[in-house]
């Protein structure tokens, strides 16, 4: 599974996710520390990513978009 990290938690946490042998990227390594959550998702589904977030919006998000949420 590949993870891509919201902007909520550490960059370092990727690193140390990859020396674990996790595939795991943080949103500000792939710019877009700034991006909308909707361009973040756009983004996690084009490249076949599942989202670590402390965000509820996200939740929200998918939710009315009819897409699967993982807790």
């Amino acid at each position: 599974m590949k993870v891509l990290l919201d902007q909520g938690l550490p960059r370092s946490t990727a690193a140390i996710l990859r020396q674990r042998q996790l595939e795991a990227t943080h949103v500000g390594e792939v710019a877009m520390a700034r991006a909308s959550d909707r361009h973040i998702i756009d983004y996690a589904r084009e490249n076949s990513f599942a989202i670590v977030t402390l965000d509820a919006d996200f939740h929200a998000l998918l939710a009315v978009a009819g897409q699967r949420v993982l807790l």
